[in-house]
């Protein structure tokens, strides 16, 4: 089945990295904003028998899903065959359970608005917390990438004397996976209680990792609240600088500059979001996983 690709805007050059490395084609589409706000698409390419995969990662994502839906609907109109979306970001998945009285479950929203007009998603690394699997909440197929092996990869190849780090327990098992590919020594923080406010942070075996580079990873950056204050305990216990890596660089308002502030050494993410940081390239699995579809 032939393939063709179409960017939603400010994912150009995946979409272009994807079509020569698929060999496939890259579709034409016109995407702007009437004057009062509402959208226009029109799709110059041919569609009809083909498999249509729309390039859409989906940080900051109530201003993409209409663009979004009206692409969709607007290539099946015109005889596709199928519409996939690769979103190297999956937004709405961190909202998962009704943590206050009257709010709303988003991540299952979200999936099922989705769900309605499209025939699969392909995504890296979603924020499945208190979910095994995106099949839970998608009525669609998924696909999802991890990228864990080429993150130790990279540690592995320009860390000197790398020692993983995880802010706290809940990070022990994502911590575990990028560190055991090449054998990455790690370690947990430990919190102790000593109060009803009060927690004290402690870095367990620092004397044995003193000398060597600190690597703080975490799926999202999204605010880098949870590393500014990880680099605050390591800063206390005298370990060098950190580099801190994240899969998907979000960096909320000045979140970038407060990280650089705090003492990273190099702030490192993958190409899932645009961004100064994009380090890690995840165009060849996306490429190889696109080709099972």
């Amino acid at each position: 089945m032939e393939k063709i690709f179409f960017a939603l805007p400010n994912n150009e050059v995946l979409t272009q990295s994807l079509v020569k490395k698929g060999f496939a084609e890259l579709g034409k589409v016109m995407i702007r904003q009437f004057p009062d706000g509402e959208t226009y698409i029109r799709i110059e390419s041919d569609v009809q028998h083909k498999q249509v995969f729309l390039v859409c990662t989906l940080d900051y994502p109530d201003a993409k899903i209409v663009p979004l839906y009206y692409l969709a609907q607007t290539a099946k109109e015109l005889g596709a065959q199928s519409v996939h979306l690769i979103a190297p970001y999956l937004a709405y998945m961190r909202q998962d359970k009704r943590f206050e009285r009257g709010e709303g479950i988003t991540s299952a929203y979200f999936a099922k608005l989705l769900s309605l007009f499209l025939d699969s998603i392909l995504t890296l690394d979603p924020h499945l917390h208190r979910r095994n699997t995106l099949s839970e909440i998608y009525s669609i197929p998924t696909t999802t990438i991890h990228t864990d092996a080429l993150v130790s990869k990279w540690i592995f190849e320009n860390v000197d004397q790398p020692i993983l780090i995880g802010p706290d327990a809940e990070s022990t098992q994502w911590v575990t996976e990028v560190a055991h590919y090449n054998n990455l020594p790690f370690l947990i923080l430990e919190k102790t209680r000593i109060g009803d406010e009060n927690v004290e942070i402690t870095v367990p075996n620092v004397d044995k990792y003193i000398a060597h580079t600190p690597v703080l990873v975490d799926d999202i950056i999204s605010t880098a609240s949870t590393m500014i204050t990880t680099i605050g305990h390591l800063k206390k216990v005298g370990m060098r600088k950190p580099v801190c890596i994240g899969i998907h660089g979000i960096f909320a308002d000045n979140a970038y500059a407060n990280l650089s502030a705090a003492g990273a050494e190099a702030i490192i993410t993958c190409n899932t979001i645009p961004h100064q940081s994009n380090i890690i390239n995840i165009d060849d699995l996306i490429a190889s996983a696109v080709k099972r579809i």
